[in-house]
C-alpha cells in the first residue's frame, strides 16, 4: 500500500507541517479519532507516504515508514502521555496537541524523506485526510482512478 498524507497548512513558512518534516524536526504523523478510524492498524514499517500541503492540490515530498504504534481506548492522561512521549518526533503546536487528543491514536514514524518534484493530485471531492492506495498514479491528474473507499473499511 502507498499512503497519501494531508498535512497541516495552518501557521507561518516554517511552523507548516510540511516545512517541519522537510526540515527533519518533524519525523512523525499522528491520525486520531474517537474510534478506529484510516489508517488506525493499516499501515506498516516500509510502505511508502506521500506528503502533500492541504489546500495546495501539489504531492511534494515522500518518506518510508519507519514505525507504527497503534492505541485504542486510551483514557485522557494516557493521550496526554502518548502524545508527549512522542512530542520530539510529532513536533506538535499547542493547537494539534487539543486536535488529537482522542482515545484511539495512530502515530506513524518515518524515515529517508525526499523531496519530489511536484505532482498534481486530483481530488475528487469525497477524500479523507488520509488516503490508502495501490499507487501513487491512481490519485495523480492524468492516471487517477475513481477513488474506492473498500480498502478503508474496516
Amino acid at each position: 500500500m502507498v499512503h497519501l498524507v494531508y498535512c497541516d497548512n495552518a501557521g507561518k513558512k516554517g511552523e507548516k507541517d510540511l516545512d517541519k518534516i522537510l526540515a527533519g524536526s518533524k519525523t512523525m504523523v499522528v491520525r486520531g479519532a474517537a474510534g478506529r478510524k484510516i489508517p488506525h492498524s493499516r499501515v506498516f514499517a516500509g510502505e511508502m507516504l506521500y506528503f502533500m500541503e492541504k489546500g495546495t492540490a501539489r504531492i511534494t515530498a515522500r518518506a518510508v515508514v519507519k514505525n507504527v504504534e497503534n492505541f485504542v481506548k486510551l483514557t485522557d492522561g494516557e493521550i496526554s502521555a502518548v502524545l508527549a512521549d512522542n512530542q520530539g518526533k510529532l513536533n506538535l503546536t499547542e493547537k494539534q496537541k487539543q486536535r488529537w487528543h482522542k482515545k484511539c491514536l495512530c502515530l506513524v514514524e518515518f524515515e529517508n524523506v525526499q523531496e519530489i518534484p511536484a505532482l498534481s493530485f486530483d481530488h475528487q471531492g469525497n477524500m479523507d485526510d488520509w488516503l490508502m492506495i495501490e499507487k501513487i498514479e491512481d490519485v495523480v491528474e492524468g492516471t487517477s482512478i475513481p477513488y474506492n473507499y473498500d480498502k478503508s473499511r474496516f
